[in-house]
C-alpha cells in the first residue's frame, strides 16, 4: 500500500518561501507519477502542479513562476518549492500519487486523475 507523508507546512508572510516535501513509501515495480494538490477552506481540492508520465512538469497558472516542482527518485520524494507566496495560496497541500505508464497521457492536475493521497500540510500566508 502506498503511503505519502507531507511535510514542510507552516505560517509565513507573503512575499516568503517554503519547500514542501513528501515522503512516498510501499511502491511497487513501476512508473509512479506525483502531483500537488490544494484545499481552501469552502473551495473545491485544486491542482497546483504535477508531472506527467513522460517526466514533464505541470503547473496551475495562478503559481507559474513561483512554484516548481522537483523530485528525487532515490529518496521516492517529491518537493513543491514556493516562492513569492501569496495570501491566496492559503491551503492544505496534498500530495497525490497514481500509477502511470509512458504510453499513456493524463493530466496531473485533475483530482480524479490520483488514488494515492498524503494527509495533507498546511500553508498559511498572511498580508
Amino acid at each position: 500500500q502506498v503511503q505519502l507523508v507531507e511535510s514542510g507546512g507552516g505560517s509565513v508572510q507573503a512575499g516568503g518561501s517554503l519547500r514542501l516535501s513528501c515522503a512516498g513509501s510501499g511502491y511497487t515495480d513501476g512508473l509512479y507519477c506525483m502531483a500537488w494538490f490544494r484545499q481552501a477552506p469552502g473551495k473545491e481540492r485544486e491542482g497546483v502542479a504535477g508531472f506527467e508520465n513522460i517526466g514533464t512538469t505541470t503547473y496551475t497558472d495562478s503559481v507559474k513562476g513561483r512554484f516548481t516542482i522537483s523530485k528525487d527518485d532515490a529518496k521516492n520524494t517529491v518537493y513543491l518549492q514556493m516562492n513569492s507566496l501569496k495570501p491566496e495560496d492559503t491551503a492544505m497541500y496534498y500530495c497525490a500519487a497514481r500509477r502511470c505508464f509512458s504510453w499513456a497521457q493524463f493530466n496531473p492536475l485533475t483530482r480524479n486523475n490520483f488514488n494515492y493521497w498524503g494527509q495533507g500540510t498546511q500553508v498559511t500566508v498572511s498580508s
